[in-house]
């Protein structure tokens, strides 16, 4: 059984996805924001968040939401920057991710509003609610986790781990966290990653931390390349091991 799951995963790794879901718009006071919302085949289903990476909402975070649903959730991919901000370049996304990392309560304003409408999604079980992210995305996650967001889980894929509103009082974070984190990620300090664990266990937070070897920035995103010398590098290995490991916290936590 273990071999024929290992090997039906890496056909579901192989083989591209069809798009499936829906564009939807929804809003953060005056700020038009267009998501991605793709439904499970069951009622009653839970609901993952996703955020995106530096460069907005695009085609691999809709691909993660149809492997969500395919599992039987409610994913909804949401929208940080506003409609029709897709930075092109590094440059333009780094200033754009900047304003939300740079700026905690603007960016749980932003995150609260894709929260109200998760929880407004119709025939789902809103009572169990997780948000995952990569990169930029991931940083996100943690930072709604760490605003005491009433959601049951929060995962971050090769993320920034530090925030300007650190979680410090405990029983502060309700959410379980789980962070999947490249051991050779020249973006995250291993200072960072000491404070985080700190900051964790001064919350007393539920959290788990897995590193995975030779794995740099962006470990899950093919479009990265395969150089590693880079900073950001794609890694089958670290990919599918964390992907598996975040589909277990999922079940687990919802």
């Amino acid at each position: 059984m273990l071999r024929l799951g290992l090997f039906l995963l890496s056909l579901f790794f192989a083989t591209p996805l069809a798009i499936a879901g829906d564009n939807v718009i929804y809003h953060d006071g005056d700020v038009e924001l267009e998501g991605y919302l793709a439904r499970a085949p069951e009622t009653g289903s839970p609901i993952v968040m996703i955020v995106h990476q530096w460069k907005g909402l695009g085609d691999y975070e809709k691909m993660r939401a149809d492997m969500l649903a395919k599992e039987g959730y409610n994913v909804f991919a949401i929208d940080m920057y506003g409609r029709g901000i897709r930075p092109k370049d590094p440059k333009a996304a780094g200033e754009e991710a900047t304003k939300y990392k740079s700026n905690p309560t603007l960016a749980r304003e932003r995150l609260n509003a894709a929260l109200a409408y998760a929880r407004d999604i119709e025939n789902a079980d809103r009572s169990r609610i997780a948000i995952m992210g990569y990169c930029f995305g991931g940083a996100m996650a943690l930072e709604l986790a760490r605003s005491g967001a009433d959601i049951k889980s929060a995962i971050s894929f090769h993320g920034n781990l530090t925030s300007g509103m650190p979680a410090t009082k405990p029983g502060s974070i309700k959410a379980a966290i789980a962070v999947f984190h490249g051991n050779a990620d020249p973006h995250v300090s291993r200072e960072q990653v000491r404070m985080f664990r700190e900051e964790m266990n001064a919350a007393k937070a539920d959290w788990m931390f897995t590193e995975y070897a030779d794995a740099v920035h962006a470990f899950t995103e093919k479009e990265a390349g395969n150089d590693p010398s880079t900073g950001a590098a794609y890694n089958e290995k670290a990919d599918k091991r964390s992907w598996a490991a975040a589909l277990d916290f999922l079940k687990e936590t919802l």
